[in-house]
């Protein structure tokens, strides 16, 4: 018997209907991704945040032929591009740079987001953590915890700390250091990491408590010194640089980052994500990349990714409450 196309268009059509919304989404998902994708970033360019997404950005566009096109969209605290996320079409090609202020801390720091940070997404990966380096001009005259602390308290009130917003891990490293030592200082917040690091190397304020990937390369040319790290361990990166720890035991402030799409995107596009990024994560250069600037590469499965940002919120909204810091 033969069919005419339009027939077999009819014919086709009705498989499809009869096989529902799933057989439409596993059809997407074999083929994804056939167009460029849209990466958002919270924060501008210059950034830990940033940085990341360009290097997960160009692995991804070298494995699939198709441009991951990073988008800087920063904006009260990150909330406006985790908003313009949540709301975007399930269709894999809107995605966010998701990190720990975003994510963990902003929920405890707001008390009404537009977004829920569990609820709103599907969790794609992990990308890597670090810890928040405390790193002062190379001009003060204080090399170690024990000479800032010296210098804060003859000064008080008077040295500053710039952070990449309120409520951020920069920004509560910084409460966090201050209750710690008994010292006054005062917190300057900006719209992202790299403009405070461009105020801090130019004198502008006193110290910053930013993460690895913005301040290494700074560090090793000497235009920033460092003080000391906020992870429990020293870093594998600086390791002659002291961990916080070793003076305040228990004293952790690290900074995380991971990927995650609108709710409902299908689980085929999810799974394809995963595993190109677990590749690139894996890769020799992708690793030295990331040494380099005092990152450790930590892919994960959805579910891993998922249980890890849950752990977090619990984490962030003790320190929060600890440190009476509030965004409203």
């Amino acid at each position: 018997m033969r069919f005419s196309n339009c027939t077999m268009t009819i014919a086709v059509f009705i498989a499809v209907i009869v096989a529902g919304p799933g057989f439409a989404a596993e059809r997407a998902s074999s083929a994804y991704p056939i167009k460029p994708i849209r990466l958002i970033a919270p924060y501008p360019p210059g950034g830990g945040n940033d940085t990341m997404a360009r290097a997960i950005g160009a692995k991804l566009t070298e494995a699939w032929g198709q441009q991951v096109i990073i988008d800087n969209r920063a904006g009260a605290n990150g909330i406006v591009a985790c908003e313009i996320v949540a709301t975007a079409p399930a269709d894999g090609y809107t995605l966010l740079m998701a990190n720990v202020g975003t994510n963990a801390i902003n929920p405890a720091l707001y008390k009404k987001l537009p977004y829920d940070p569990i609820k709103a997404y599907a969790p794609v990966s992990l990308l890597g953590t670090a810890p928040n380096i405390l790193v002062v001009p190379a001009a003060t005259p204080a090399g170690t915890v024990r000479e800032l602390v010296a210098l804060a308290k003859s000064r008080p009130g008077k040295l500053t700390y710039g952070s990449n917003g309120i409520g951020s891990s920069q920004h509560l490293a910084g409460v966090m250091f201050g209750t710690a030592f008994g010292i006054d200082i005062v917190h300057v917040p900006y719209k992202g990491t790299g403009p405070a690091i461009i105020d801090l190397i130019s004198g502008q304020i006193s110290m910053s408590f930013a993460n690895a990937l913005a301040v290494v390369q700074h560090i090793k040319t000497n235009r920033l010194t460092a003080i000391a790290v906020t992870s429990l361990k020293r870093s594998s990166t600086l390791p002659n640089v002291p961990a916080i720890a070793e003076t305040v035991p228990g004293f952790s402030a690290t900074s995380w980052w991971g990927i995650v799409a609108p709710a409902r995107t299908p689980n085929g596009i999810v799974a394809a994500l995963s595993e190109e990024i677990a590749r690139a994560l894996d890769t020799a250069s992708m690793k030295e990349q990331l040494d380099r600037q005092g990152v450790e590469p930590r892919s994960s499965t959805p579910g891993e990714f998922q249980a890890f940002m849950q752990s977090e919120l619990v984490k962030w909204a003790k320190v929060v409450k600890d440190s009476g810091a509030s965004a409203d």
